[in-house]
């Protein structure tokens, strides 16, 4: 699952009514190299959600909007915890007692990929909506992978846009 968590302006404001329509560019966020092939995942990604939401695609110098895209990946190691269990079972013939512990050896690898966006109004720079996206899984699985994540967290991000601000949602 992701989780996610939206930020928006006060319901009833005229600018938030503006969210999911006219045109948007989508570009590297604060930090982010925008030759990144991994970045340029996620910002397709992104577009092709913002498209499906009712947005036309336009040049950063032209757009009502702009998306700015950041992504933070990190490898995160992550130890089994001891488990204990004791169990007892019997009948009128026979009982028995199992006990069992569990220790791990070593760590997984985990890869946790976050996925920001600020959609802002071009003219004044004003930050119309912000949302993050967080998806952590074990290094070997094939959503780890930018390929996949990228269109997953992108999803997520935007389903049920604008959402409620402030409210952080798990996503399946």
């Amino acid at each position: 699952p992701v989780e996610v968590a939206r930020f928006h302006l006060p319901e009833g404001s005229p600018d938030l009514a503006r969210l999911g329509h006219g045109s948007i560019a989508v570009a590297a966020g604060t930090g982010m190299n925008p030759a990144n092939t991994d970045l340029q995942s996620f910002e397709i990604a992104v577009e092709q959600q913002l498209a499906r939401l009712g947005y036309t695609p336009a040049s950063p110098d032209t757009a009502d909007q702009i998306a700015q895209v950041r992504i933070l990946r990190s490898a995160v190691d992550s130890a089994s915890q001891t488990s204990f269990g004791f169990s007892a079972a019997g009948s009128s013939h026979a009982s028995a007692v199992g006990v069992g512990v569990a220790i791990p050896i070593g760590t997984t690898q985990r890869i946790a990929t976050d996925l920001i966006v600020a959609i802002r109004d071009r003219a004044s720079g004003k930050v119309l909506w912000e949302g993050r996206a967080a998806l952590t899984l074990p290094a070997t699985s094939p959503l780890a992978k930018t390929a996949l994540a990228a269109p997953k967290l992108a999803g997520a991000l935007f389903d049920g846009f604008p959402g409620k601000s402030g409210e952080t949602v798990v996503v399946p």
